[in-house]
Parts: structure tokens; C-alpha cells; sequence
């Protein structure tokens, strides 16, 4: 009984380095694989791309305390911006942004920058004009017939609102039908809104934070999510 007794805080410090490493795996590793190692050999509950557990990532902003008006002025102006999408109306879509509008898709909901960082999409107005030259080309076989999107944009929520801009978050469903096969795509818009001189709400900063960004596709995305 004393040897088991005195072995009991090795065990404890054995437990908690375990705990602390990015894959919980007690014992011999040399063997076969089970578990959730079985199925997905790279199985780590605890981490992300980036290294972060998902519950170390920061919260939500409240809603800031605006006017209904506002409130239902950006709602809309989000519902456009998919309707366009879903419409095609590639070009009416790149004009909700700004001259100096920027469209980014980061690999990981940690990342903060894309200049030193890979990413999904990082197109200014430039690139949005390319990319729609490429798919509204004739033979553009990624807007082959039977391809469709259906964009769905809920919990829209401003973060902030000041005399310069304004900061919007709301979540996403987009489905992808191309050739009698569907994908989802889901995930959270962040905006950054601004006006131009007539008063209209221009896109600054459209963030696209995919919730399957690091999942497998049977070919890349051709168009804006």
C-alpha cells in the first residue's frame, strides 16, 4: 500500500502533462491505433490550424446600441450582396465596395493579417475584376450549366457605429449546386461598412471565416462565397 500511495502524485503529474499536449494519448503509442486516432490518425481536439483551442478565442461583441433604421439599412444591404451573388450579377456585386474595398478569406479564424500569412482569398477591386472576367468567359467551364448557389445570411449584429464606419458580424449558409451535387458552405461574415459621398453603405472589409476552411473539396472554389 505504500508503494501505490507514493506513486499516486507521479501519476497526477503525469495526468496533467498529458492534459497539456495537443493530443490526450496515455501509454504505449507504438501499437495500433484507436479511437478517434483509428478513424483520423491526425485527430487533436485541443487545437486549431493556428494553435489556438477553440475556446481561448475571443468572444463576441455586444451589439452596440444603434437606431432600428440603421439596423435594418445594413440587414439589407447584406441581403443585396447575396442576392447579387446568387443572381451572378458579378459586377453589380463587385460595386458595393470601396475603391480601396477588400475581399479576405484567411485559412484560420486566428489569423489577423494576409500579407505573411496564406490565404483561401485576398482580392482587392483589381482581383475581384479579374476573377469575374475569368468565370463570365464563354468557356468558363466552372459556370457550366447547372451550377447555382443559395446564399442564407442571419444573426446580423453591429458590433460598432461610428461617423467613419461601421462594423457588422452575422452568419452564413451558402449551398453550391454543380451538376445534381450539393456542398455547404458555412461560416461568419465580419464588415466593415463605410459611405461613399452620395451616403450609400460601401463595402471596406468583407471577412470570410469558412467553419470547413481546412476541409478536403473535389475541386477549389471558383467564385466569392
Amino acid at each position: 500500500m505504500s508503494g501505490d500511495t507514493k506513486a499516486i502524485p507521479s501519476a497526477g503529474a503525469d495526468m496533467g502533462r498529458l492534459l497539456a499536449q495537443d493530443v490526450v494519448i496515455g501509454g504505449e503509442t507504438s501499437g495500433p491505433a484507436t479511437g478517434a486516432q483509428r478513424i483520423e490518425p491526425s485527430h487533436s481536439p485541443r487545437a486549431t490550424l493556428a494553435g489556438q483551442p477553440t475556446h481561448l478565442r475571443e468572444a463576441p461583441k455586444p451589439e452596440a446600441l444603434t437606431s432600428p433604421d440603421l439596423h435594418r439599412e445594413v440587414e439589407q444591404f447584406l441581403y443585396v450582396q447575396a442576392e447579387l451573388l446568387d443572381a451572378k450579377h458579378w459586377q453589380a456585386w463587385i460595386d458595393l465596395f470601396a475603391a480601396d474595398g477588400v475581399y479576405w478569406m484567411p485559412v484560420a479564424p486566428e489569423q489577423t493579417e494576409w500579407e505573411s500569412s496564406p490565404s483561401i482569398f485576398i482580392e482587392d477591386k483589381l482581383m475581384m475584376e479579374i476573377r469575374k472576367g475569368r468565370v463570365s468567359h464563354p468557356n468558363a467551364w466552372s459556370q457550366a450549366p447547372q451550377w447555382e448557389t443559395s446564399h442564407l445570411v442571419s444573426h446580423v449584429a453591429i458590433e460598432s457605429a461610428g461617423a467613419d464606419q461601421i462594423v457588422v458580424r452575422s452568419r452564413f449558409h451558402m449551398m453550391e449546386l454543380r451538376r445534381d451535387v450539393i456542398r455547404h458552405f458555412g461560416g461568419r461574415y465580419s464588415h466593415t461598412l463605410v459611405r461613399d459621398a452620395a451616403g450609400a453603405l460601401k463595402i471596406r472589409l468583407q471577412r470570410v471565416d469558412l467553419f470547413n476552411s481546412q476541409a478536403s473539396f473535389d475541386y477549389v472554389l471558383q467564385i466569392w462565397v
